[in-house]
C-alpha cells in the first residue's frame, strides 16, 4: 500500500462537494482541501478516475503527491492539523 497526497482548488461548490465525498471515500481530509489516502496502485487509479470525471480542467485544480515509504513514517502533525488516528494506528480495546 502506499500513500498520497491529494489537494485541490475548486471554486464551484457543487463539485468541490462531489470531489470531497469522493476522496473521503478513498481516504481521510486532513485540511480543507487536503486528504491523504492509504491506498494501492489500483484504488488510487479508480480515485484518480472518480475526481477526474467530475473535475473541470478549465477551471479547477488537482495535485497529487505520492509519500515515499521511507517519508511516511516521518510525517508530523501539529495542532488542530489531525483529529483523528491514521488508518492503522487506531487503538482498539478487547474486553
Amino acid at each position: 500500500m502506499s500513500r498520497f497526497i491529494v489537494c485541490y482548488d475548486i471554486a464551484d461548490d457543487g463539485r468541490r462537494l462531489k470531489i470531497a465525498r469522493t476522496l473521503d471515500a478513498y481516504g481521510d481530509r486532513i485540511q480543507a482541501s487536503v486528504f491523504e489516502l492509504p491506498v494501492d496502485a489500483r484504488r488510487m487509479q479508480a480515485c484518480l478516475q472518480a475526481v477526474l470525471d467530475i473535475l473541470d480542467p478549465k477551471t479547477d485544480g488537482l495535485a497529487v503527491y505520492p509519500l515515499c515509504a521511507g517519508c511516511d513514517g516521518k510525517t508530523a502533525y501539529f495542532g488542530a492539523s489531525r483529529k483523528e488516528p491514521r488508518i492503522g494506528e487506531e487503538s482498539v480495546f478487547i474486553v
